[in-house]
């Protein structure tokens, strides 16, 4: 994605709803008493391989068996964090809104950045829906940053993070001023355990409506930018639907993924280059997401 260069050194709605969903009770599958797979070994290797650090959070739904590496640490979303942007719009945007035709302008466009869809229609606009579409599956700033004025700006997203259950992550800017991480900062990052209890709350819980959560896993199931992150490591035949992120040195991959006939894995992977203007590696995701869906085979 387009972005300043990040600077990451460290070890981080709900809006007012208009009649669509009021209820912000959250309900996250039971399961039987979890196992904790060590993975820290090759994962370290995998740090030492990618000259990275790498936050993993992973938690089989169906068998409670979880793996976590550095998991409480801090680090950058990037732009995995518009898949909770179109969340916080599913919940609190009723779907007699969603058709409304929107407008924005070159200037708006210039100053996102990577925009390929709305790029190509700042004469005609899209209904919201398909903003709120763009920005998942193909990442656009323009369309992330439309959606996160609708529902309240950062601080209206981060009201809907913590009304799920999220303590630990800050939002703090639009695109793509999210993407610069201040050393000693907390604006704008997470930690792979937030982001994984998220998606799990808003795809596997009831945080959403079942029609509005289907709507996000097929966003997600079509994301253009995944092919060569969690989705590239999984075994064949797994489903994986994802949110990718990527800033410079930072590369995250978070998704839901769904080995044939058995509950779904839920997996956050965040990781951030040693060297702060080093390139990011999507190797470094795929392998990751290797080993982590081995061992949950």
């Amino acid at each position: 994605m387009i972005a300043a260069v990040a600077v990451v050194t460290l070890s981080g709605c709900s809006p007012a709803t208009d009649g669509h969903r009021t209820s912000t009770a959250v309900e996250t599958p039971s399961a039987t008493v979890p196992v904790s797979i060590d993975l820290s070994e090759p994962l370290q290797h995998l740090e030492q391989a990618h000259a990275a650090r790498i936050g993993v959070s992973a938690v089989d739904t169906g068998t409670g068996r979880t793996v976590s590496y550095r998991a409480d640490d801090r680090f950058g979303y990037a732009s995995s964090i518009k898949v909770f942007i179109a969340a916080g719009f599913l919940s609190t945007v009723p779907p007699s809104e969603r058709d409304t035709v929107v407008t924005w302008t070159q200037d708006d466009v210039d100053a996102a950045g990577y925009s390929p869809v709305t790029s190509q229609h700042v004469d005609d606009g899209l209904t919201l829906s398909r903003v709120a579409e763009a920005a998942v599956r193909t990442s656009d700033n323009t369309a992330a940053n439309l959606i996160l004025t609708r529902i309240g700006g950062p601080a209206g997203l981060q009201d809907f993070l913590r009304r799920a259950g999220d303590t630990a992550s800050e939002v703090v800017s639009y695109e793509p001023d999210l993407n610069v991480i201040e050393p000693g900062s907390t604006d704008d990052t997470t930690t792979p355990a937030a982001f994984a209890a998220d998606l799990r709350v808003f795809l596997t819980g009831t945080a959403l409506a079942d029609d509005d959560r289907a709507t996000l896993v097929d966003w997600m199931s079509g994301n253009a930018t995944g092919d060569t992150l969690i989705r590239a490591g999984a075994p064949d035949g797994w489903a994986v639907a994802d949110k990718s992120g990527g800033a410079y040195g930072i590369r995250n991959d978070i998704a839901i993924v769904t080995p044939p006939g058995r509950a779904p894995i839920i997996l956050a992977i965040l990781t951030t280059k040693h060297a702060a203007d080093e390139a990011y590696d999507d190797s470094t995701v795929a392998d990751t997401a290797r080993v982590v869906l081995e061992a949950l085979r």
